[in-house]
């Protein structure tokens, strides 16, 4: 499997491509390597890359996943046949109400599809960047931080290092992992994961897991 600090372009992180992952993280922790034992390799959660993605994961922010997933459906509805930056744009405050978005998101997301559609993000260009500045560029976008940014190089892009350290499920699964008394804020998460470089994104799926966690998800 190739480094990914030395692929300019991410490669998808199917089943195969993340169970050698998880394996070489099992060899460097011992305590991947017991809990792989007892729950196995996470499934893959693969996105396609692109604007109704990372909007999705906007929506996803500060709900339930079975909440996100409702107003997903509804704004699929909305959008059809397919959600995009133009159809996104076309709805009006009457109609983003009622798919379930709070004012607040419906903001986010129109400067996310203006962005989008102006071409002044260009998420075809992000799998090319440095990870740092694809993120940069994301959480340049009101509403998209570094979490935002995270999950979408992890989940979309296949960015195997890409590593939401923010997230509270991963947080949590960190903390149950390691037997810790409090669970970990970012700084305690970067150092734990450390070890797991260039595969720290592999490690936050296998969290996930570990959790019964569903990032995304709501079914």
């Amino acid at each position: 499997m190739d480094d990914p600090r030395t692929t300019s372009t991410p490669q998808r992180l199917d089943g195969p491509t993340l169970a050698r992952a998880i394996d070489r993280l099992a060899g460097v922790d011992t305590d991947i390597a017991a809990a792989l034992e007892r729950i196995g390799c996470p499934i893959p959660r693969l996105r396609e890359p692109g604007f109704a993605t990372l909007l999705r994961i906007m929506v996803a922010q500060q709900v339930s996943t079975r909440a996100a997933a409702a107003i997903w459906d509804r704004l699929e509805l909305a959008c059809a046949p397919a959600v995009s930056a133009e159809r996104f744009l076309a709805l009006d405050d009457a109609a983003l109400r009622a798919v379930g978005l709070s004012r607040r998101k419906m903001e986010y997301g129109r400067g996310l599809a203006e962005a989008v559609a102006g071409k002044s993000l260009d998420l075809q260009s992000l799998g090319d960047l440095p990870e740092e500045t694809a993120i940069a560029a994301i959480s340049a976008l009101r509403g998209f931080g570094r979490w935002s940014a995270e999950i979408y190089l992890l989940f979309a892009l296949g960015c195997a290092d890409s590593f939401p350290g923010d997230d509270l499920a991963v947080q949590i699964g960190m903390q149950r992992l390691k037997g810790l008394a409090e669970r970990p804020d970012r700084r305690r998460m970067d150092a734990l994961a450390e070890s797991w470089r260039p595969y720290r994104g592999c490690g936050a799926l296998f969290l996930w897991h570990y959790y019964g966690a569903a990032t995304l998800d709501g079914r």
